[in-house]
């Protein structure tokens, strides 16, 4: 309760304090790169990719850092293999779900 209260206890409470601007989901870049791998052609900024991005991402465990570094020093060959394997498995899951829905996507 006491992290929410510093939260919210700043001048704008929809302004993001600038210690927390470096806080991400470790996961996002390791889909970004599969889905860029897999799609390089359809890879951008449309509501395709994101859909995938969003179905792969929900089906992944969260791992919030600051600073990417710190997963890589913390994490073992194993484990980041597994979390490749993990992401590899949420994106192609993802791709075949949003292809096989009736939303119609533009070229875009």
């Amino acid at each position: 309760m006491l992290e929410i209260a510093v939260l919210l206890s700043h001048k704008s409470p929809l302004a993001i304090p600038t210690e927390l601007d470096s806080l991400h989901n470790y996961y996002e870049g390791l889909v970004f790169n599969a889905l860029r791998e897999k799609r390089p052609d359809q890879f951008g900024s449309n509501d395709y990719t994101a859909d995938i991005a969003c179905v792969a991402l929900n089906n992944l465990p969260c791992r919030y850092i600051r600073h990417d570094v710190d997963m890589a020093f913390y994490l073992s060959s194993d484990e980041r293999q597994q979390m490749i394997d993990k992401v590899d498995k949420a994106v192609t899951d993802a791709i075949q779900f949003v292809e096989s829905s009736d939303k119609n996507y533009d070229e875009s």
